[in-house]
């Protein structure tokens, strides 16, 4: 047998013991408070379907998008490893000034503005 067949052997026996040990292992007792809709303990005072705002969402995004900026600007100290560093600052500036650009053009907008 060569390599690879073992490891699918291995990696697909694994999985199939860890997929069986995991419906036999938990303990399964439903009792009041985990059957109700709120598992803090207390009951519910109101409607569970209270709106939220949208801007709470675009702050959300906001969010989301600068974090994805890090996570792609991350290895960029490594890119002066590289055959041609310059595409790769050039590329790098390219996104920073367009989410720059998307900044300021939803501070203008006034989507940043929390309250009315």
């Amino acid at each position: 047998m060569n390599l690879v067949t073992i490891t699918i052997l291995i990696t697909s026996g694994l999985s199939t013991a860890l997929a069986v040990v995991s419906f036999w292992l938990p303990q399964m007792n439903p009792d009041f408070e985990k059957l109700s809709p709120y598992e803090c303990g207390f009951d519910p005072m109101g409607s569970a379907r209270l709106p939220f705002s949208i801007r709470f969402f675009l702050i959300a995004i906001l969010f989301l998008l600068f974090d994805l900026e890090i996570a792609l600007l991350l290895p960029l100290p490594w890119a002066s490893q590289l055959d041609c560093p310059l595409s790769t600052f050039y590329w790098a500036s390219c996104v920073l000034v367009i989410l720059t650009l998307g900044l300021i053009y939803e501070w203008w907008q006034g989507g940043l503005e929390w309250a009315e």
